[in-house]
């Protein structure tokens, strides 16, 4: 039995062997040449993850065989700008150093920060926000846009007299939602224009304004049909936006120990105290620049309108 379980893991090395080397050797695998180059897989992989979007809407194998074109043509014309030694001019030798440099920096990110990031990290992260997220209301709310506000209080009292809204909404309302009783739908603080969602939140669940609500749209008349705490976002609703979060950390914090590892040194003063300002504005709590001013969203007419 000791004998044959030492086989399986021979037999398992082996074929592992095997199959590196195979890999190994379709990367090194040449599928043509032009003058004395030869162009790999490992040539059309880099070219591929480079310019096949160019070709995206041909078929799988014409895709790849688009790329083989261009790669030819890239090689041939990179061959006669050597033979002319137009590495050596000043510029394109900085561009180049440049791609290189780039193409370095984004393999080290791929292999120290992507690759590091597990489901269960973004999970922990995800499960990390939703605990200190604090509770958000919303309200679902129907409206009656008019133009004045004697239309607006003449509806009011047809509503204290019994009417009922969403059809006064159908039969009345200047805004694109009166086909649908008025109806918007639920909202959270910050969705609509300042003056509509003071007057909305301030309402009881079946009640309506009395008095009406002048935004820059018109004249409303408000009625909230139901509040409720909003459901946080699902993982899966939110899980690249999660992940992209955590890469963004990873990035910053591996840049930074670069950078205090190498050292920075700015030659011209100016450049220096402009760098220093950026860095500061970055590493500010939001907001702090503006006095905690910004405009909010609620200046800009709602998703559904509030029309």
């Amino acid at each position: 039995m000791a004998t044959t379980k030492r086989l399986g893991v021979i037999a398992a090395s082996v074929a592992f062997a095997l199959l590196s080397s195979v890999s190994a050797y379709a990367q090194s695998t040449v599928v043509a040449t032009i003058g004395d180059e030869d162009i790999t897989e490992a040539d059309l992989a880099a070219a591929q993850s480079e310019i096949g979007a160019d070709f995206q809407r041909l078929p799988e194998e014409q895709r790849k065989l688009a790329v083989l074109a261009a790669l030819i043509d890239i090689k041939a014309l990179a061959l006669e700008a050597e033979k002319a030694s137009m590495q050596d001019d000043e510029k394109t030798a900085a561009t180049i150093d440049f791609l290189k440099e780039r193409t370095l920096h984004n393999a080290y990110f791929a292999k120290e920060g992507v690759e590091t990031v597990s489901d269960e990290e973004v999970r922990a992260r995800y499960d990390k926000e939703i605990s200190a997220m604090e509770p958000v209301e919303e309200v679902h709310a129907r409206h009656i846009l008019l133009d004045n506000e004697a239309d607006a209080r003449a509806v009011i009292k047809e509503l204290q007299d019994g009417a009922d809204f969403a059809e006064l909404a159908r039969q009345r309302s200047k805004g694109p939602t009166g086909g649908n009783g008025g109806d918007l739908g639920f909202f959270s603080a910050g969705q609509m224009v300042p003056p509509f969602e003071a007057a909305a939140f301030a309402l009881e669940p079946g009640s309506f304004t009395t008095d009406p609500v002048e935004t820059q749209f018109g004249w409303h008349v408000i009625k909230v049909e139901e509040k409720r705490q909003a459901e946080p976002p699902t993982f899966e609703e939110v899980e690249d936006q999660v992940r992209r979060a955590v890469l963004q950390e990873k990035y910053v914090s591996l840049v930074g120990e670069a950078r205090e590892e190498l050292g920075v040194t700015y030659v011209d003063p100016d450049i220096k105290q402009r760098m220093d300002e950026m860095a500061s504005r970055a590493n500010a709590p939001a907001g702090a620049e503006a006095g905690g001013d910004a405009a909010s969203p609620a200046e800009q007419p709602s998703a559904t309108g509030a029309n």
